[in-house]
């Protein structure tokens, strides 16, 4: 089998897992290669992701590693079974793998989630919301790179608009919505659209005011993105040098807790539409 040179964020993620099933089962990778009758180089590609593997043996690995929770050994075996290019992949030589593995996450997740103080989320940006944005970007990005960017939002978006929408939470502080990207018309525009976007049963919308008492956190970005069971949920955060994906049990309980609490400090949702009004019909 040749390995993957580019192995996808969904296969690496796999591979993390079994391997966290195989450390806490006490065994090597040697000892694992055992199990399946080959080579230690074999156990170690497929917890690297270069190497694909079959949901039988996922499961075969998961009884050799005394793995209790059935439904996450069921959720690992589905993970093998995707064979199709996702539409991200046609971006592989021209955007960051960063970029493709969120795609990747929010095309398979269960719910999402996110949180932002100074900007607003990006699958509730308008067109030209986003074109504004992308032409802040340092160093400045050519015309015809901003519109391959604005591709890849406008099908990143997909997700919020299928038959089965992905349910979608949003905590969006008062300093974004009063952020004017692209000038008065287009940021009005933009307030206008998280309104409708409100109102869909599946997208919540809530605002923390600058009258707020206190904001937990460090003040960046944050972006939830729930797995079919909770040890394959993964936090994006977006840094300086790039996209950081993390899914280690202390830093997802983390999170999670930072997002209740900045949901619990948020007006509701119906208090938040009016806020979100009121500062339209102000601009």
């Amino acid at each position: 089998m040749t390995p993957s040179t580019t192995p996808t964020a969904r296969r690496q993620r796999l591979g993390t897992e079994l391997r966290r099933l195989r450390e806490r089962a006490g065994l090597t990778a040697t000892q694992a290669s055992k199990l399946l009758g080959g080579n230690q180089a074999r156990i170690s590609n497929i917890e690297a992701g270069r190497y694909g593997v079959s949901a039988d043996r996922v499961r075969t690995l998961a009884c050799h590693y005394d793995c209790p929770d059935q439904d996450l050994v069921d959720a690992l075996a589905a993970m093998t079974g995707e064979r199709r290019r996702g539409w991200w992949e046609e971006y592989r030589e021209t955007l960051s793998s960063g970029l493709l593995d969120l795609a990747e996450l929010e095309h398979h997740g269960t719910a999402l989630r996110t949180a932002h103080t100074s900007g607003l989320p990006g699958l509730l940006q308008t067109t030209d919301h986003a074109r504004a944005v992308f032409r802040q970007v340092v160093p400045e990005l050519a015309p015809p790179e901003i519109e391959h960017r604005m591709s890849f939002r406008i099908k990143r978006q997909a997700v919020l608009y299928q038959d089965a929408p992905t349910p979608y939470r949003a905590v969006v502080h008062e300093a974004a919505l009063r952020m004017r990207f692209g000038g008065r018309d287009v940021a009005r525009a933009q307030l206008h659209h998280l309104l409708a976007m409100g109102e869909r049963e599946h997208i919540t919308i809530l605002v923390i005011p600058f009258d707020a008492d206190g904001y937990p956190g460090s003040g960046q970005p944050i972006y939830y993105v729930h797995g079919p069971v909770p040890q394959l949920d993964t936090v994006q955060l977006d840094q300086s040098h790039g996209i950081a994906l993390l899914d280690a049990e202390a830093q997802l309980d983390k999170y999670r807790r930072i997002l209740d609490r900045l949901e619990h400090l948020a007006l509701t949702p119906a208090a938040s539409s009016d806020f979100i009004h009121t500062i339209a019909k102000h601009l």
